[in-house]
């Protein structure tokens, strides 16, 4: 009688390479290099889309998924550019083009914006995750549940 290996569930803990890159074979991220990541599926650590595509693989299992940019971190949405006064931003931070800024809600929750343009007294921000619209390929290396 033949053992069968665990899968991934949603909730597993595991250990795994994985490499995340654009369709144009830019590389985003990627742990090959540099040693395994250990996650715990269903806490944030990964994109819960790119989570989904773990679940059922095996350890040992090496697989590629092609992640349309719905299933990915969605399509960029024109809604989440805006323009803001100089004098609204976060004085602690430097202002540049092409630079992240971390912002505080009200509430205090924290979240950020890509400055897209910025003039004297106006800055262009883009609130869409950087990887908004963008089509990936998602490539991992199960090593093991744990």
């Amino acid at each position: 009688m033949q053992e069968t290996k665990p899968q991934i569930q949603a909730d597993s803990f595991l250990t795994l390479h994985y490499r995340l890159s654009t369709q144009d074979g830019e590389d985003v991220v990627s742990t090959f290099d540099i040693g395994p990541a250990t996650i715990q599926m269903g806490n944030g650590e990964l994109n819960e889309n790119l989570e989904a595509c773990l679940v059922g693989l095996v350890p040992g299992e090496h697989a590629v998924f092609e992640v349309p940019a719905e299933a990915g971190f969605g399509q960029h949405n024109p809604g989440l550019v805006q323009r803001i006064a100089r004098s609204a931003l976060p004085v602690d931070q430097d202002l540049l083009e092409n630079t992240l800024i971390e912002f505080t809600s009200p509430e205090g929750a924290e979240f950020a914006g890509f400055v897209r343009e910025i003039d004297a007294t106006h800055a262009l921000m883009d609130f869409n995750h950087p990887l908004a619209g963008k089509s990936l390929r998602f490539e991992v290396q199960i090593i093991g549940l744990l």
